[in-house]
C-alpha cells in the first residue's frame, strides 16, 4: 500500500514529506493508522545528527495514537478497529527483563529496533524500492505503520487521539519518573531541571504523589507560569541566582529541624550534562535520589565528587518514565479521561503533516511545549 510520511532522508536536513511504499503486517506484527502524532525533542535530536545511533533515511515519530487497521498472522490481543498507542518501550512479557518485574526495559526486539528494522530484520517502509528505517519501533510521521503486536498499547476507543498520542512518550516518561523510578510519595520535596514537556509532567506527577514542595528550575521566565498550572510551588530561573545554583536550591529546602536541606528527588530534564550534576548535589544528603531523564550528546559524560556518592546520594537513569508499556499506558489513559491529570494546556500546536517543520522551529525557539499533527 502506498502512505503519506515525513521523511528524514539525511541528518540535519528539514524532513521532506513523500509517498512511501508500505508493506502489510507479518507474523505477530499490526498496521495501524496514525491519526496524530507529537513532536518530540528526541526526534529532533535524531535528525539533528547527535545521536550515535541515529540511521537515514528514516520516518521519524515515536509519540502517536491511531487505529488497527489490520493485523498479521498469530496477533490476538490487538483487533481490527482496536484504538492504540504505539510503544518505544515495548512490553512482551516473556523475556528475561519483563519477568524479573525489575525493569521496564524489554529485550525481545531491541536488537533490531536499533537496527531501524522489523524483528525478522527488514523494513515495512520502501521509496522506488529502496529500504526506508523505522524509527525507535513505532514511524508516527507515517499515516500509516506497522509495529510488532508487542509494541501496541490498547485504550479506551472515547480518548481523543491528538491528546492521548502525548501520553506514547512526554506524558508517561514524566509522571513515570516520579512514581516508577523514584517512587515518590505524600509529603516529600522535589526540583526539576527543565520546564518542557517532559518537566511539566514530572511536576503533574509530584502534584499527583502529595509532593510537598515542588520547585522548578529553568532559565525561561515564561516558564512560571506554565510551571505553577501543573503543580510547581516555587520556580528558580539561575539567572537570577549567581554562581552557587546548588546552595540556593539546598537551603530553600531547609525545613522545620531539618538544616542540611536538599531535595529528596531531583529530575533532570534538560540532556546538559552541568545540569545532571547541579541536580545530583542539590539531592539531601543521606537519602536524596537524583532521576536523569535528559538525554546527552554522543560522547558527554557525567561527573561529580564521589563524595557526593559516598554520602547517601542515588543518580539513577529512566527510559518512558519506568512504565510498562501495553499495562501502564491505558491507566494513564483512564487517568487523563478521568481528570486525575492534564494534557490539553500543554498540546500548544496543531499542525498538518505538510507543517511538520513548523513543529520542529516551534520547539527551537522556545514557543510550544508540544506541537502535535493530525493526520
Amino acid at each position: 500500500m502506498k502512505t503519506k510520511a515525513a521523511v528524514a532522508f539525511e541528518k540535519a536536513k528539514p524532513l521532506q514529506i513523500a509517498t512511501v511504499d508500505l508493506e502489510g503486517p507479518k507474523t505477530g506484527e499490526v498496521l495501524v493508522e496514525i491519526k496524530a502524532t507529537g513532536i518530540c525533542h528526541t526526534d529532533d535530536f535524531t535528525i539533528s545528527g547527535a545521536d550515535p545511533e541515529g540511521l537515514f533515511p528514516a520516518i521519524m515519530g515515536h509519540e502517536g495514537a491511531g487505529v488497527v487497521v489490520d493485523v498479521g498472522p498469530g496477533v490476538t490481543s490487538v483487533r481490527k478497529g482496536d484504538h492504540v498507542i504505539p510503544l518505544y518501550t515495548p512490553e512482551c512479557r516473556t523475556c528475561p527483563s519483563c519477568l524479573s518485574r525489575k525493569t521496564n526495559l524489554c529485550t525481545s526486539i531491541r536488537a533490531t529496533q536499533g537496527q531501524g528494522v522489523m524483528p525478522d530484520g527488514s523494513s515495512r517502509f520502501s521509496l522506488d524500492g529502496k529500504k526506508i528505517h523505522h524509527y525507535m519501533g513505532c514511524s508516527t510521521f507515517s499515516n500509516f505503520t506497522v509495529l510488532p503486536e508487542i509494541a501496541v498499547a490498547k485504550i479506551r476507543e472515547d480518548a481523543p487521539f491528538d491528546k492521548v498520542c502525548y501520553i506514547g512518550c512526554g506524558v508517561t516518561t514524566g509522571i513515570g519518573a516520579v512514581i516508577n523510578t523514584a517512587k515518590a510519595g505524600p509529603g516529600c520535596t522535589g526540583i526539576v531541571f527543565g520546564l518542557g514537556g517532559i518537566g511539566l509532567n514530572v511536576l503533574q506527577g509530584l502534584r499527583l504523589v502529595g509532593a510537598d514542595m515542588i520547585i522548578g528550575v529553568d532559565t525561561n521566565p515564561a516558564k512560571k507560569a506554565w510551571g505553577e498550572k501543573f503543580g510547581m510551588t516555587h520556580f528558580v530561573n539561575p539567572k537570577d541566582v549567581g554562581s552557587d545554583l546548588v546552595a540556593h536550591l539546598v537551603n530553600m529546602t531547609k525545613r522545620g529541624a531539618d538544616q542540611i536541606g536538599g531535595a529528596d528527588y531531583t529530575f533532570d530534564c534538560t540532556g546538559n550534562v552541568e545540569v545532571m550534576r547541579t541536580a545530583l548535589e542539590c539531592s539531601h544528603r543521606g537519602w536524596g535520589e537524583s532521576i536523569i531523564i535528559g538525554v546527552a550528546g554522543a560522547g558527554q559524560e557525567i561527573k561529580t565528587r564521589p563524595f557526593q556518592l559516598v554520602t547517601g546520594r542515588t543518580w539513577k537513569g529512566t527510559a518512558f518514565g519506568g512504565a510498562r508499556g501495553r499495562t501502564d499506558v491505558p491507566k494513564i489513559v483512564e487517568w487523563y479521561m478521568d481528570g486525575k491529570i492534564q494534557i490539553d494546556p500543554m498540546i500548544t500546536h496543531t499542525l498538518s503533516l505538510a507543517d511538520i517543520n513548523k513543529g520542529f522551529d516551534l520547539m527551537h525557539s522556545g514557543e510550544s511545549i508540544r506541537s502535535v499533527v493530525v493526520f
